[in-house]
């Protein structure tokens, strides 16, 4: 079947919001480049680990929060250009929301001072002691909330500085339930319903909310958790948003398609920047917007139960996360020699290139598999 002229100009209007955020990115990273050295805004091996193993110790100093340069660079030419109050605003909104809490944690991390919390058996030990039954009374009130912010710290790789990992599982709740109530209440009854691959759709009713939070909220946080190598994620995700053009393309989401390519642009002109050795690295800045932002185009066009295939390498690295914490806390073994994936293969003895290069191609491969699943 022929595509008609009207499909054409879309697709060439989204190449060319492409090529323009990634001109306007390339333009205004050196100055960034240079703000974020300005303000050491760089990493130090207090707060991560990782740089005391081996080559990664070159690492020391080089800017985080790179990912600003394609978080304001869609922030911006969407606005200006691309502003659909049906299908834009609410995708640009989250993602700079998720955004805003990755940039408070990196600059915590750097500018902050450790943080203090009770464990929770001083709770538990107050409860039954403090003088003031007011007081007890409001330790036994906050008990589950004690449990949930102790238990987090599993997930943490630096629980004492910067926004620690319940506030940040909150934020992001919050992000995820704006994006339900955006879905469930504004864009109408056809988005209830879920495609589910080899099968068709299923309407979900009101249980599509705390699908949509679920998804919104892992895929940001595997994303973050992917972002440990020069150029892996960044690769990674011009990977994924190239895919998610085609996806929104065939399916005559406009808006979304040229949000689709702005993001793809940007993208490629951060990696440029961030292939070793990184001038910038993106920073949870860019990560948790850019995961947040995934997510909720995967959703908008109904296609997120393939969120593991479009955005497969960050679920990976993000199942070697949990698998490893199972691992210690649960069997008492480890399965990996370190966590997130990439980590493990880097004690292996591969180099860092190796590792980044050979993930890209497997994600290339599953996304490829996933755009055959979304067109089905």
């Amino acid at each position: 079947m022929p595509i008609s002229d009207a499909s054409i100009s879309i697709l060439r209007t989204a190449i060319l919001f492409g090529l323009i955020s990634s001109i306007v990115a390339f333009i205004w990273a050196p100055f960034l480049i240079k703000f974020l050295y300005h303000y050491k805004l760089t990493r130090h091996p207090e707060y991560d680990a990782t740089l005391a193993m081996g080559a990664r110790k070159s690492k020391i100093g080089v800017p985080i929060m790179g990912g600003l340069l394609v978080i304001i660079t869609i922030a911006v030419l969407t606005y200006f250009f691309n502003w659909d109050r049906r299908f834009t605003w609410v995708p640009i909104g989250v993602m700079l929301l998720s955004a805003i809490l990755g940039g408070l944690d990196d600059i915590l991390h750097v500018y902050g001072t450790k943080r203090r919390s009770r464990k929770l058996g001083h709770i538990l030990k107050l409860i039954r002691v403090h003088k003031d039954w007011r007081m007890r009374v409001w330790y036994s009130l906050t008990l589950p909330w004690q449990i949930f912010k102790r238990t987090s710290v599993w997930l943490s790789r630096n629980p004492g500085k910067g926004i620690h990992v319940h506030e940040k599982l909150f934020l992001q709740f919050i992000a995820g339930a704006i994006t339900a109530w955006w879905v469930y209440f504004k864009l109408g009854a056809y988005w209830l319903n879920v495609f589910v691959p080899f099968y068709g759709y299923i309407n979900m009713g009101w249980w599509i909310i705390p699908l949509i939070i679920f998804f919104v909220m892992c895929t940001a946080n595997a994303v973050n958790i992917a972002d440990g190598m020069d150029g892996l994620a960044g690769g990674s995700l011009i990977i994924t948003f190239s895919a998610l053009i085609i996806i929104s393309w065939i399916q005559g989401a406009t808006a979304i398609t040229f949000l689709n390519a702005t993001a793809t642009g940007a993208l490629i002109a951060y990696t440029y920047f961030n292939i070793k050795p990184a001038r910038f690295q993106m920073g949870d800045v860019g990560s948790l917007g850019l995961g947040a932002l995934l997510a909720i185009n995967m959703i908008v066009l109904n296609r997120m139960l393939l969120l593991p295939f479009i955005g497969f390498i960050f679920y990976l690295e993000l199942a070697s996360v949990i698998l490893q914490i199972a691992g210690r806390y649960i069997f008492g073994v480890r399965i990996f020699r370190m966590a997130p994936l990439h980590h493990h293969f880097e004690l292996r003895g591969w180099s860092e290139e190796k590792t980044v290069m050979r993930f890209w191609i497997i994600h290339a491969g599953m996304v490829m598999f996933g755009i055959w699943i979304a067109l089905l």
